[in-house]
């Protein structure tokens, strides 16, 4: 047998267990899962060539288990790997990290003088994103999850004053109260980003959120981006896959079973229409609704990488809303 693909045999397989023994059994992910999920799928993207790349995280991997394993294994194997489990599973992820990388650039280069990260998790931008001295970030977050991520992160990072942790039991607790003691300005211009959130809690909890968004502005304006799971994916999910795409039905299936087999479950979907009505009632205008669909060419056909249509993900989509001051 040709040493390479015996190579390659022998990572499909450590690969399979891992992905067997820890996430489809009770898994040490417990309590963390979607969260090394998603840096997992941004550090195997850090390891392409920079002309080949759609995003850069030198952190992820600090939040990764098995990092040194997919460090050997490499982009393109790993990326190779994910798709025989999900074709566009990690090109979804990378078109949504990217998408809120730019939009958070051009805002704050543009207006925003404040960030505020909803269910930050393991989110980086803080620290990799080229942002203006000046902008103050705040990361939303339960206090456990917080304190998990602060003792992973590298102990030689640098410029870090401008990022305040704030905790926060949702269940108990006020956005708005916690924001405003840990010094949120109500006057200045701010952007915030509800990312791979909305699926896991209420309609309830997220009408709340935008209620408390709007007590948290005075004659300023607010940008939010919130990214949601399309509704079809429970009465006709192949209208969530590209034409083509093998197994869609099953795959849809899959992708909800893990993510509740980490704790996690979705319990929230929505249409374009629900979410736009959702925006309307507390004063947003709906002003961009993207996809991988739509991000295919403009993020993968530059880096030659463009997606096939039966290969397209597109469960998920990416919201950006504005309200502007009265």
């Amino acid at each position: 047998m040709n040493w390479g693909i015996e190579l390659i045999l022998i990572f499909l397989s450590i690969s399979e267990f891992i992905f067997k023994k820890f996430i489809m059994e009770d898994s040490i992910f417990r309590k963390d899962g979607t969260a090394q999920g998603v840096a997992k799928q941004r550090m195997i993207e850090s390891l392409a060539q920079p002309d080949k790349r759609v995003i850069f995280d030198p952190i992820a991997e600090h939040f990764v288990l098995g990092a040194s394993i997919i460090k050997i294994m490499g982009h393109k194997l790993s990326v190779w790997i994910t798709k025989k489990f999900t074709p566009g599973f990690h090109e979804h992820l990378m078109a949504r990290t990217r998408f809120i990388d730019d939009l958070v650039e051009k805002t704050v280069a543009e207006e925003a003088e404040q960030y505020v990260i909803l269910g930050a998790g393991y989110d980086s931008r803080g620290h990799r994103l080229k942002l203006n001295s000046t902008i103050k970030i705040f990361e939303v977050d339960q206090n456990e999850v917080q304190n998990i991520k602060r003792s992973k992160l590298p102990a030689n990072l640098t410029e870090t004053e401008h990022i305040t942790y704030v905790s926060i039991d949702f269940n108990t607790q006020s956005l708005s109260e916690q924001l405003i003691a840990a010094g949120f300005d109500k006057t200045k211009a701010t952007i915030f980003t509800l990312e791979g959130v909305s699926q896991y809690i209420t309609k309830d909890a997220i009408k709340s959120t935008l209620q408390e968004i709007g007590e948290l502005r005075i004659n300023s304006d607010t940008t939010f981006f919130m990214s949601y799971v399309d509704k079809r994916l429970k009465d006709a999910p192949k209208d969530c896959f590209g034409e083509g795409y093998r197994n869609a039905e099953k795959k849809a299936k899959t992708v909800q079973y893990l993510s509740a087999k980490v704790g996690e479950p979705w319990i929230s979907l929505y249409s374009h229409e629900d979410i736009k009505e959702l925006l309307d009632e507390f004063g947003f205008t709906l002003t961009e609704n993207k996809c991988l669909k739509d991000l295919n060419s403009v993020y993968f056909e530059p880096l030659g990488r463009k997606l096939p249509e039966n290969e397209i993900f597109n469960l998920e989509h990416f919201a950006v809303a504005v309200k502007k001051q009265s």
